[in-house]
């Protein structure tokens, strides 16, 4: 072969791969991208009037903060490092309207109900905290005291959340009083030094009775992921007066050994009366950073036509659903005004609290008692990753909050809300027999999900709306466990997840509350089960079988209807209409509680009566506008006298037949830590929730009118008239993606004094 040959086949050589080339990228230029607006056609319109649910803007965060500040005779600040002897303004949030002045704006055209905040004060000067109402929004013009009408009772200034003043005096008083008066110690046994330091913990309740503000703080190594890294040193601090200079330290703890101050530490230290901690360095197990380079991309879903949901201001239509939506600072999660197929099935579904009690040796964990409400659920909603925390398509919606800073604070991204195939169909049978055929249905649901981090915990929050009818509040956790320093006796607490950290034994229980609002407010509590009864058979009446038999009841009062977790408890509970569907069964509403919890507290601890819901798996009670949340801003600071006890929502047994009847479901999981915990707890068997589903509402499965059914039938496997999947390459199309971005660290909390 001569030269020139050669080269005249590598030149064509060249130009078929350069072609190929060029014919790839110009057909593949050719799939278009998806449609970003819809081609389903919405039933109905966005339902202006859901404003009346709507959080508060920034605007009128401001026009509240402003109008309380110029009120001169209450004398408050807004500035976020107020000390705790003066007087502060906490939190602004939305007052709630009452419901029947909802429900008649919503269905009967009476008048809007005015728009009015809550305003909380931290009277450092007098010894009490204020509630407010202020209004009408915007421009307000009035504030009134509601503290007695909600709370029946004055609020003590020791009831207060920490506030980022408290906690700059507490930093500051840790420096003077601990780390410099300790530091040969501190250096020798944690190597803190000017520029490295320990990080701090807190244990709560803070103390053991009324009054008390004696908080234990645990010190960790100052790495990412703090909380499974303890050293072994706690410190007792007495800041039970407002007056930062009347602070003390009351006890310490070093290596599992009891001190009484400061002094007697130095003291046993330099005689050799000590067991010393020896310092030295460790990697750092707790990073979240990847040990392997990332590569490639999980399964992505995008909307090949569209999005079949749509959100305007804080109201959000999907299909069949619509409802309003809000995300409270302290309670989090809620939407309003839920309907299907335009009938109001919810009027409230929303998170109450979380709480969790720890077991330990040592004190930082020993009598710890978290009530998230009381630092502020909602609060800790930060921007969510997308593509990690949501699907990347989802769409992203920004919150706005005022609480312990001094003007209201933007969050970006801080809800999603996304459709999902959850991977199994809604339905489905295929015929083997007589009639072949095959029938089914995607499961295809609505995702409304916010996510908060609060402190070590981060909890997913989910509101899920199914085509069948069902609603199910979901919540998953996350983050890393709460650790103690590994001393004698402690693995009876907990494993052992690293060197010298203990993870301790805990429970999660999460509190919903469910305002289901069947074919109206007139509803009943009904409970369905099982019982085998020994029945003749007709045909031989000598011969008898045990038969399960269905066995109904309709529960009369709030106390029947409080149904502990430590009792026999029908597995149907619904609330119900006295409308009847087409076969003459009531129309309802099934609560299908998910829980793994632990044990609850026993009522004999004086701590118990803060988290009392938490006695109930489901507890129903009477509407009433003053019982508006089982849990409150005070009870975690002040668990022995509780300003919302919620067992006194049961105890006057008020009647539940034919009334407008709340549920509030306790879910949860109990935690035994273990290794596969670290460096972080998957969401995995980590959850719990309730589940809201149809039972005899329809007279069939509304989801059998969905456009997502699908019906194949012999020799027509191919055809696209009853399944859309048989088309779907003809519907091809390449998702157009938003950039990514991230602006989450800029809602951090700061200690800066």
């Amino acid at each position: 072969m001569t030269s020139l040959v050669k080269w005249i086949l590598i030149l064509l050589g060249l130009f078929s791969v350069i072609l190929n080339i060029v014919l790839v990228c110009i057909n593949s230029g050719r799939v278009p991208k998806c449609s970003s607006k819809p081609k389903y056609a919405f039933r109905g319109k966005h339902n202006e009037r859901s404003v009346l649910f709507a959080d508060l803007s920034a605007d009128e965060y401001l026009q509240v903060r402003d109008y309380m500040i110029n009120q001169k005779n209450l004398n408050i600040s807004t500035n976020a490092i107020t000390k705790p002897s003066g007087n502060f303004l906490f939190l602004i949030d939305l007052s709630l309207p009452k419901k029947a002045d909802a429900l008649g704006y919503l269905d009967e055209d009476k008048p809007k109900p005015v728009r009015e905040a809550t305003a909380v004060v931290f009277y450092g000067t007098r010894g009490y905290i204020k509630e407010y109402v202020v209004g009408p929004l915007p421009n307000p013009e009035y504030h009134r005291d509601v503290t007695l009408e909600r709370y029946k009772e004055e609020l003590p200034i020791n009831a207060r959340t920490v506030t980022i003043g408290e906690y700059v005096l507490l930093f500051k008083f840790l420096k003077e009083e601990v780390f410099t008066k300790l530091e040969k110690i501190v250096r020798e046994s944690f190597n803190v030094t000017k520029e490295n330091v320990l990080n701090a913990f807190e244990g709560m309740p803070r103390g053991v009775q009324s009054g008390d503000r004696h908080t234990w703080i645990s010190f960790f190594r100052d790495m990412s992921g703090m909380y499974i890294h303890p050293v072994g040193f706690e410190v007792l601090i007495d800041h039970k007066s407002t007056n930062a200079s009347l602070w003390h330290v009351t006890k310490l703890l070093y290596n599992g050994q009891y001190f009484s101050s400061v002094d007697d530490l130095i003291k046993k230290y330099e005689a050799g009366n000590v067991k010393k901690i020896v310092y030295k360095p460790i990697q750092n197990y707790a990073s979240l950073k990847p040990r392997s380079k990332p590569t490639g991309l999980s399964p992505q879903q995008f909307y090949a036509q569209g999005k079949r949901y749509s959100v305007k201001n804080n109201h959000v239509m999907y299909l069949d659903w619509s409802f309003a939506f809000g995300l409270s600072s302290l309670t989090g999660m809620r939407v309003f005004d839920v309907r299907f197929k335009g009938e109001r099935i919810l009027y409230e579904l929303s998170v109450q609290e979380a709480m969790s009690v720890y077991g330990s040796i040592t004190p930082g964990m020993m009598l710890t008692k978290f009530l998230d409400t009381s630092i502020g659920i909602g609060r800790f909603a930060h921007e969510l990753v997308r593509g990690v925390d949501c699907p990347y398509a989802a769409t992203y919606i920004d919150t706005y909050r005022y609480i312990d800073i001094s003007a209201p604070q933007r969050f970006r991204n801080s809800i999603c809300v996304f459709e999902h195939n959850t991977g199994r169909p809604l339905r489905r049978h295929f015929s083997d027999f007589f009639h072949n055929s095959y029938g089914g249905m995607v499961n295809s649901a609505l995702v409304f999900r916010t996510i908060t981090a609060i402190g070590n915990y981060d909890y997913l929050w989910d509101f899920i709306f199914y085509q069948s009818g069902s609603v199910e509040a979901k919540v998953h956790a996350t983050g890393y466990i709460s650790s103690s320093f590994k001393v004698e006796g402690n693995l009876r607490y907990g494993h052992q997840v690293a060197e010298n950290t203990i993870g301790n034994i805990h429970t999660h229980f999460i509190n919903f509350k469910v305002d289901l609002d069947v074919r109206g407010i007139n509803n009943v509590f009904q409970t369905k089960d099982m019982k085998y009864v020994n029945v003749s058979l007709p045909w031989m009446p000598e011969r008898y079988a045990m038969i399960p038999q269905l066995v109904e009841a309709q529960l009369k009062t709030e106390k029947e209807a409080a149904l502990r977790y430590n009792t026999r408890i029908p597995r149907y509970l619904h609330i119900a209409s006295n409308q009847t569907n087409r076969w003459g069964h009531q129309r309802s509403y099934r609560l299908q509680v998910v829980s793994f919890t632990g044990d609850h507290l026993p009522e004999s601890e004086p701590e118990e009566r803060s988290m009392s819901w938490a006695r109930y798996k489901v507890a129903i009670t009477k509407h009433k506008d003053l019982e508006q949340t089982s849990s409150s801003l005070y009870s975690q600071n002040n668990m022995w006298k509780p300003a919302v006890d919620f067992s006194k929502y049961i105890e006057d047994n008020e009647n539940i037949e034919n009334e407008d009847l709340v549920a509030w479901i306790t879910t949860g999981f109990l935690h035994i830590p273990h290794a596969e915990d670290i460096p972080n707890t998957v969401t995995v068997g980590n959850g719990g929730g309730v589940i809201l589903r149809p039972h005899n509402y329809f007279d069939e499965d509304p989801s059998i009118q969905s456009p997502d059914g699908v019906f194949i039938s012999p020799g027509l496997e191919g055809s696209c008239d009853n399944n859309k999947m048989a088309c779907l390459a003809e519907d091809t199309c390449g998702p157009a993606m938003e950039p990514f971005t991230f602006n989450g660290f800029e809602g951090t909390m700061k200690f800066e004094g």
